[in-house]
């Protein structure tokens, strides 16, 4: 059913959590395990210098992020590639999807609610509305109860 799957990392205890659970489907269906980080460049366009040096930080700590879920996966004994990329991040993602075939995507979403979400936007949100194949959201963990929520779209 599923060949290869994406998990977009950031790093966070959401992203850690569909790592999980990206390793789990994986290891059900025998399927590759794709980890991508993209650096978000608009975010730093205004920048009258020293962009360059942003961004080369920022593909580091996303090729730290694209490792640590490639030593998990090679850890279960699952195929994985990894990928650091810049641009937007949904249509880096949505282009990742069509570019390798990728038959789901596993990925975290931080549970903003009310005002923050609507101020600070949502990455899963615009993935799950312009994705051509499934997206299983992830929420972290519960800062205050310990706990975790999957929800089949957290849009």
């Amino acid at each position: 059913m599923y060949d290869a799957i994406l998990v977009p990392t950031d790093g966070s205890a959401a992203g850690d959590r569909a790592v999980e659970h990206a390793v789990e489907f994986a290891t059900a269906y025998g399927a590759t395990v794709h980890a991508l980080y993209v650096v978000d460049a608009a975010l730093y366009s205004s920048l009258e210098a020293g962009v360059d040096a942003v961004i080369d930080a920022l593909e580091s700590e996303g090729q730290a992020a694209v490792d640590a879920v490639a030593d998990r996966c090679e850890a279960e004994g699952i195929d994985v590639e990894t990928a650091v990329l810049v641009g937007t991040i949904h249509r880096s993602i949505r282009d990742y999807v069509t570019d390798h075939d990728i038959d789901l995507v596993v990925m975290g979403t931080h549970g903003r609610k009310g005002i923050e979400r609507f101020l600070l936007g949502s990455v899963t949100e615009r993935t799950v509305r312009t994705s051509p194949v499934p997206v299983l959201t992830v929420r972290a963990p519960d800062e205050e109860e310990g706990t975790e929520t999957v929800d089949a779209e957290d849009a």
